[in-house]
This record gives structure tokens, sequence and C-alpha cells, in this order.
């Protein structure tokens, strides 16, 4: 299923480059601002689009990988970005960045697109990217998606409950309004999540 939403992505590539570059990244984050490291991370940006958000926190100090499967996204944001570490790979497996560790990883607007299936196997492939102590920071949907793009609904607990059998421990939660005003205009609402791999005993 997830290939029927990579090409919806590849078909409106365009007009989601243009609405995607204006969105500002730091009141996206804002409601996670605590777990936005201050000191340089390493961190990976999964579904990074055009790589707006990682080239905002590269240009934080940190270093970044800008995953993203869509081609026509990746391929736009290659040129929008050229010095960002650009990675094609997609959930649920994550099967290209296995193996490697962040202090951060990124999930802003991407869970609404997998199954039931597909989650069972993207969390503990999310999980096993962190670092000891590291935090997956993640956006929940709530709320209509565009037709060519499917959206499955969001558990916020069934999402805690995957995450702490993947190892993750709730640390943050808190609900927050769309930033784009056609979401807003359709009811579309967030949660955003921070979950933290606990480091061993």
């Amino acid at each position: 299923m997830i290939e029927t939403v990579l090409a919806g992505y590849e078909a409106d590539g365009a007009d989601l480059v243009a609405r995607f570059e204006t969105i500002e990244p730091a009141g996206l984050y804002a409601p996670v601002a605590a777990f936005i490291p201050s000191a340089p991370a390493r961190m990976a940006d999964i579904g990074a689009g055009t790589g707006r958000d990682a080239a905002w926190l590269a240009g934080l100090g940190h270093a970044v990988v800008a995953v993203e499967p869509a081609a026509a996204l990746r391929e736009a944001g290659r040129a929008l970005r050229p010095d960002l570490a650009w990675v094609d790979d997609r959930l649920p497996e994550l099967a290209t960045l296995r193996g490697q560790a962040f202090d951060r990883v990124l999930l802003s607007g991407v869970w609404q697109h997998l199954d039931e299936e597909a989650r069972a196997i993207a969390m503990p492939a999310l999980a096993g990217l962190l670092a000891s102590g590291g935090v997956l920071v993640m956006s929940l949907r709530h709320g209509p998606g565009a037709p060519s793009r499917p959206v499955w609904p969001v558990d916020v607990e069934a999402t805690i409950a995957l995450a702490e059998g993947a190892g993750l421990r709730l640390v943050h939660r808190v609900e927050a309004a769309s930033v784009q005003a056609g979401n807003q205009a359709a009811g579309v609402t967030w949660t955003w999540v921070c979950l933290e791999k606990a480091p061993p005993p």
C-alpha cells in the first residue's frame, strides 16, 4: 500500500514542493522544541520531503540525514539543498538506514500513511535507529487526507503501546493545530509524541 501513497506524492510533487516550502520549521516543531537538542546531534528526518526541516536542523549545527522515498520530492530537495545528506529509503523496513544510530529520529506527517500491518514493522525499525537515550519525535495526524495519498486513522494510545513494545517510553505528548490553512479548514489536528530509547541498565 505504501506504493500507492508514494505514487500520489510523485503525481502531486510540483504542488507539494511549493506548499512544503511555505511552512516555517521552527513553528512546526514548536510543540516539541524542548526535544530539539541544543548541542550538535546526529539526526534522521524520515519522510524529509524537500529537506526543509533537515536544512533547518543542519543550520542549528546538527548532522542530519534527509530520508525521502518519493523521487519527485527528493530530487526537488536535492536541487534546493545539495549540501544535505540525501538517502532514498522507505518505511516500513528502512533497510538502507539499518545499522546506523541517531540521537533523534523525526517522523513528521508520515505515520498516517502506514496501515496497521506496516506500523507493526515500522516501529521496531524506527526504534532500531535510535542510539541509547535517543528520542523518536513523531506527529500523529487526525483528520482526512488527500484522495491521491491514502491515510489511515491513528490511535495515539495504540501508537504509544506499539512504541513501548519496541523498547521506547513516552516522555512527551501534546496536541497541536495544523500549521496549514487548508488542513485547518478540513479539521486536521495533530498529536506530537516523543519516545525515548532507554539506556541499558
